[in-house]
């Protein structure tokens, strides 16, 4: 194939290099990749603070995103006490133990740094002429790089690990001309770029919809409202105990207490449906169209529609209340009782409240739409993003 050469990772263009990170490091491309303090000095539970200095894991790094509103926090003092682990901006993080492969990007911090966990590695570009940092986040992302990190875990580990000397038997694919990279990166982070607007979209809408619930049936609420209970608007069934689903091939969500993305071939329940977590991680999840679900996942289908979104916004804003929190008690589990019995305050029959819920089913309507064209960003994202990274679809520089 002209123009092309052969590689262990398959044909690549000629005019690309494939590198390993030991061999970046020495050319002085990157610097040497370190991550999070081990054994004694490593932060415990105990050094956690309110505010002060992001103290970022594995699991608060997702979807490209690193949550520095939700993380632990360490003080600034025990930071600069550590000896390694400091993240800047720009810096490329990729998750190596426990969970394999996640990557983001430091952005702008309000922190001189921030501080990661011995599950975390950072890589820093030295050398920008040869490498773009974007370039080499995607490049992680990459369905060849995930398998080779895969690949190259310690497969005697009861927890998937790749260490930091093993890192550096990790290859990289590589243009050599740092504007195609770039331009690959650009077309790739304009996709997240929108996927992230809509995302932050919804996020306003919710809480929109939260608001309008507040104002219109909390504090406007009034005491001869009616009293009714939340199995007056939807029978509560639970999943399936012997559910088939799989990773894949299957066709329909699987809905579980996490809420994973696993798919099932075949479905239970159609409609516009209510899902509570039985156990676990509480949560309430809107969803519409044919599904399984796990036993432990309440599936609540209202009887009329119009209701729908309403309900969703009620059970989130009350979700605390209907699992026995505010009680003060710990709870591992939902029952049907908890459900089924917990009351809220309607008006009087004769009070047409028909255009309050409108007003709920437009605001998810535009969710809805705006969840459709995340798909399909995403799907386009991922369809795109192990073909530019091979060189079969190239970018003009």
């Amino acid at each position: 194939m002209s123009g092309w050469r052969e590689t262990e990772l398959g044909p690549l263009p000629a005019s690309w290099s494939l590198i390993t990170v030991g061999r970046l490091i020495e050319g002085g491309v990157i610097d040497k990749p370190l991550d999070g303090n081990h054994g004694e000095i490593h932060p415990k539970g105990s050094d956690f603070v309110a505010e002060g200095i992001p103290f970022v894991m594995a699991t608060d790094i997702n979807g490209g995103k690193i949550d520095l509103v939700n993380c632990k926090f360490i003080t600034k003092e025990q930071a600069d006490s550590l000896s390694k682990g400091f993240a800047i901006r720009e810096d490329v993080l990729l998750t190596h133990k426990a969970t394999l492969g996640r990557t983001a990007v430091v952005g702008n911090i309000k922190t001189p740094y921030i501080m990661l966990t011995p599950q975390v590695t950072y890589y820093r570009v030295i050398d920008k002429n040869r490498l773009h940092n974007k370039f080499l986040k995607y490049y992680f992302d990459s369905p060849v790089f995930q398998d080779t990190l895969v690949n190259h875990g310690d497969s005697g580990s009861t927890r998937a690990y790749i260490g930091i000397t093993a890192q550096r038997e990790l290859p990289v694919i590589l243009p050599n001309n740092i504007n195609e990279q770039k331009a690959i990166a650009a077309v790739l982070s304009s996709l997240d770029d929108k996927i992230d607007l809509l995302h932050r979209q919804n996020q306003t809408l919710e809480a929109i919809a939260t608001t309008l619930f507040r104002q219109w049936f909390v504090e406007e609420a009034q005491e001869n409202w009616r009293e009714v209970r939340l199995v007056d608007y939807f029978p509560v069934v639970t999943g399936k105990k012997d559910a088939n689903f799989s990773t894949d091939g299957g066709e329909y969500p699987f809905f579980t207490c996490s809420q994973s993305a696993i798919k099932a071939p075949s479905y239970s329940f159609e409609g516009a449906a209510i899902l509570l977590s039985g156990n676990g991680d509480f949560n309430v999840k809107r969803y519409t169209g044919k599904f399984e679900a796990y036993q432990r996942t309440y599936v609540l289908i209202p009887y009329d529609v119009k209701y729908f979104s309403f309900l969703y916004t009620l059970m989130k804003f009350y979700l605390l209340e209907i699992t026995g929190g505010y009680q003060g008690s710990v709870i591992n589990f939902i029952t049907k009782g908890m459900i089924t019995e917990f009351k809220f305050r309607l008006p009087d029959e004769h009070i047409n409240i028909d255009e309050k819920l409108a007003q709920f089913n437009k605001l998810y309507e535009k969710i809805d739409s705006n969840n459709s064209q995340i798909q399909t960003l995403e799907k386009l994202r991922d369809t795109l993003l192990p073909k530019l990274m091979s060189g079969e679809v190239r970018v003009a520089v």
